[in-house]
């Protein structure tokens, strides 16, 4: 069955509303799209006493180095047809990002230790605001940064529209105290400006 951007917007508004200020912790249940069903079968697993863990990852698991098909790609792809970087109303929403590399290092912690029904997130940034995501690209790039108004944000950014205009600030205080867990590899920004992003 075939998502739509409107099946998409919805599933992120109630979301949002559960979320309007706080950042979402590892103890908050999965509350949209697939996420659902795969952390409760998982957690199933747990009550019958399989050593099974969660990682939710972030938004953006980066690697300018690596990575081509992510949002950041993505992003880089839609700002040079258009012409423009732009981000949705004022670009305060945040945003989420872990390399790919410090990942990795967070699913080989929780295979090691973690205990039976942990979950945890993957989480470098905790809270990065679009607008700055979107002029780093347009900075790397040489091109304008403008807003975007919500009402045709669909319009400039296409299927991306509603992951653009998420707000989705996440702690990783949990992960990092009981996995020991520190990212150590360059934050979504940097990675956006040391240049592997942006090369032709």
């Amino acid at each position: 069955m075939a998502i739509s951007n409107r099946d998409i917007s919805g599933a992120l508004a109630s979301y949002l509303e559960r979320y309007p200020e706080e950042a979402a912790t590892e103890d908050d249940p999965a509350s949209w799209g697939p996420r659902v069903a795969g952390e409760e079968a998982a957690l199933a697993l747990a009550g019958s006493g399989v050593r099974v863990s969660i990682a939710r990852l972030s938004l953006s698991v980066h690697d300018g180095q690596a990575d081509r098909n992510g949002f950041i790609p993505a992003l880089i792809a839609l700002a040079r047809e258009k012409g423009t970087s732009a981000y949705i109303g004022d670009g305060a929403n945040r945003w989420t990002g872990v390399h790919r590399l410090d990942a990795a290092c967070l699913f080989r912690l929780a295979l090691e230790s973690a205990p039976a029904g942990a979950k945890f997130h993957g989480v470098g940034d905790e809270c990065v605001p679009f607008r700055q995501i979107a002029e780093a690209i347009g900075v790397g790039l040489g091109l304008p940064v403008t807003a975007a108004a919500a009402e045709g944000a669909d319009a400039h950014f296409g299927y991306l529209a509603p992951f653009v205009g998420l707000d989705n600030p996440s702690s990783n205080e949990r992960t990092k105290t009981l996995l020991d867990w520190k990212p150590e590899h360059p934050g979504l920004l940097a990675d956006i400006e040391r240049g592997g992003y942006l090369a032709a």
